[in-house]
Formats: structure tokens, sequence, C-alpha cells
């Protein structure tokens, strides 16, 4: 058994510090750094970049809606040709601070807002993956379980890969709990431990309601942004370990 552990990252911007990178990098496999279009400037990505490259963690590019104001996380009613044009933007950006470095973008994720429209807009999902085909056609992409952005993925013949969230609560249906409303981010360490123990090992997990939800997933995040994000991925790894669960970035 074996999962890769993604967290997001690179998202203070000047004066606004937030998560601890520094520490983050020490216990994932895969780094989801921010673009500057909902976080990060240009130091604070350079920073990150080069601190992924030097421990060997993975760089992904986190593409989001030009939202700083709103951390990317209000919907936007962006044509097809803004959003691809956006994307770009943003993988051209971060993978200038990767050659820099010496590593490269290894996978895409959405954040926020968009990466929730693209679990059934089709439309916006599909300028996603035009963007990640105008830039490298090898790229995995990450997104929800039975997403359109991934099932769009699939059918152009472009790799995606399921992820679940470590730090969020779950709908019968598989989708997240709004932040809206409570008991969306989880925040015990043990808890949630325990419940990502359970989807590495049974591919389980429990929603919101008690139900239980097959959940298939390679790899697993957790926002740098939570309330002791360093100390739940370090539990999450642990658990995973004891478990008999490799951690490993995916392939």
């Amino acid at each position: 058994m074996r999962i890769d552990l993604n967290a997001d990252l690179g998202e203070a911007y000047g004066a606004w510090q937030l998560g601890d990178d520094t520490a983050m990098l020490t216990v994932v496999t895969s780094a989801n750094v921010a673009c500057g279009f909902h976080a990060g400037d240009p130091l604070t990505i350079r920073r990150t970049v080069v601190e992924a490259a030097r421990l060997g963690v993975r760089v992904g590019a986190q593409v989001s809606y030009p939202d700083l104001a709103g951390f990317g996380r209000r919907f936007m009613d962006l044509s097809a040709d803004e959003l691809a044009a956006d994307v770009l933007y943003q993988l051209g950006a971060l993978d200038g601070m990767c050659r820099a470095a010496g590593t490269r973008i290894a996978y895409v994720k959405p954040h926020g807002a968009l990466y929730n429209r693209v679990v059934a807009d089709r439309v916006q999902a599909g300028a996603v993956l035009d963007a990640l085909d105008a830039f490298d056609p090898e790229l995995p992409i990450l997104g929800l379980p039975g997403s359109a952005l991934l099932g769009l993925a699939g059918e152009r013949g472009r790799r995606g890969v399921a992820e679940a969230f470590a730090d969020r609560a779950y709908q019968p249906d598989g989708s997240l709990v709004s932040r809206r409303e409570p008991g969306a981010v989880l925040l015990d360490a043990a808890t949630i431990a325990e419940r990502m123990v359970a989807l590495a090992t049974t591919g389980e997990l429990t929603a919101v309601d008690g139900t239980r939800l097959v959940l298939q997933a390679d790899s697993i995040c957790v926002h740098g942004d939570s309330p002791d994000a360093v100390g739940i991925a370090r539990a999450v790894r642990t658990a995973l370990a004891e478990a008999g669960v490799s951690i490993e970035a995916f392939g």
C-alpha cells in the first residue's frame, strides 16, 4: 500500500504570512505551490520552490481564479478562453521559478473555487485542460474522484490523479462540505489521522451524515492554512506509516 501526501504551500503574500512551508516540506511528498493568482508573492513562491527542490519534494502548480482578495475561494464566471489563458499564465510563472531552482512542474492542481467548479462544470474543466495541453501534454492533474475534470482528462488521454482531503468533511455523494457550513474543516489531528488510515487501507471514509463512502485516492491533501497544519500532516504521516502504508509521490 502506498499513497502520496500533498499540501498547499507558497501562499504567503508580502506582509501577510500564512502557514509554515519550511516545516511542511519536511513532511509531504508533493507541494501544491501557489502561482500568484490566489496567493503567493514572487519571493515567497521562489523560496518555496527552492526549498522543495533541496528536500526532493515534487512541485505542483496550484492554479486558481484571479482572486487575491478572496484567496481564490470566490466563483468567477470566466469564459473558456479567459480561464485557459489565466491557467497558462500561472504555469509559465511557476515554470520559471522551477527552472531557476533546478526542478520542474510535475503536476497541476486547481485551487479553491476553481477546484470545486470543475467537479461538475465540463466547460471550465475543459478550459483548464486546454491550458495544460498547450503547456505540457504529459502533466498529470489532481482532482476530486468522479469529477468532470478527471473524466475529461481521461477522455483526452491525460493522467488524472484522484485525491482525498485529510482535513475536510465529505457529503454522502463524495463532494466536500462547503466551508460555509459548520464542521466543514476538521481540526483534531488524531481523528484526521484515523480517517486517513481507513481511507488508505480500506478505500472508505465516513461522510458527515455517518454513511460510508467508497473513495479510492492516490494522494491525500492537508491544507497548509489549516490550524496546526504541520501537526496534522505529521500525525497523518506517522499513522499511515504505522499502518504499513508507504508515503510516496504518485508515479
